[in-house]
């Protein structure tokens, strides 16, 4: 079996797949690299490699590896930036600056997709890529989250406090908030629809209706009724960086 990791800032994604790399065997989400390595084990199987991508500092990142690399001996690989990967150019004028887990995930869809593309991201952060039918990369969007919008309004303005069950409620429709807690999940909520209108209108701008609109990232659900014909890939960077890590 295959580890793919994809390391946030936050948390680590990770999932065990056969050499093929088919579908997942099975997989989650840690918050500490210990946690990942007993959920790991938890699974008996024998690994053979580890592939993974990162935007944690270099130091961390290298932490993780020899953690990994002496608890299970296995040799592992981490994707790299790069210029030009798969057919895919990639459009930032310093492309090691491009965050890797963006440019997996644009690869990805590029790779499957055969066509443009728009790249929406909904996480923590939101982040939107454009690429075209020639696999040209031409830059794309970063803004707050739902998760980090809900945050802020609740750590900087001291009337905007809620626990979570009320949060949840509160999606159950669109109309304007008749509370605090109505109010800031609906306004987040449209705030996110908003944005993803705007980038639909730039990719028509660009394309006319030749393009493949990919979703991935925990929010994907608030959005996926703007456009039925939309992929919904969850697992979109691990497309990628299989990619760009292949292992024999």
């Amino acid at each position: 079996m295959i580890l793919e990791l994809d390391c946030g800032n936050s948390f680590i994604k990770w999932r065990l797949v056969s050499g093929g790399g088919a579908s997942a065997r099975c997989g989650g989400v840690v918050g500490a690299d210990e946690e990942l390595i007993q959920a790991v084990r938890k699974q008996l199987v024998s690994l053979r490699a580890c592939r993974l991508v990162s935007v944690r500092t270099d130091e961390e990142t290298g932490r993780l590896i020899d953690a990994l690399e002496r608890a299970f001996s296995i040799e592992c690989v981490c994707a790299h930036p790069a210029g030009e990967l798969a057919g895919v150019r990639n459009g930032y004028e310093q492309y090691e600056r491009l965050g890797l887990d963006r440019w997996l995930a644009l690869v990805g869809a590029y790779r499957q997709a055969r066509q443009a593309c728009l790249v929406l991201d909904l996480g923590t952060a939101v982040t939107s890529d454009f690429v075209d039918a020639d696999g040209q990369h031409l830059g794309g969007f970063i803004c707050p989250g739902v998760p980090l919008m809900r945050d802020q309004l609740r750590t900087h303005t001291r009337r905007t406090r809620y626990d979570d069950q009320l949060a949840e409620r509160a999606m159950q429709s669109l109309a304007p908030g008749r509370s605090t807690a109505e109010a800031v999940e609906r306004g987040c909520s449209l705030m996110l629809q908003g944005f993803v209108h705007t980038q639909l209108d730039m990719a028509r701008e660009y394309w006319g209706e030749h393009f493949v609109v990919f979703l991935t990232g925990g929010d994907a659900a608030l959005v996926v009724d703007m456009m039925p014909d939309a992929r919904v890939v969850p697992d979109l960077v691990f497309i990628g960086l299989a990619i760009a890590c292949p292992l024999r």
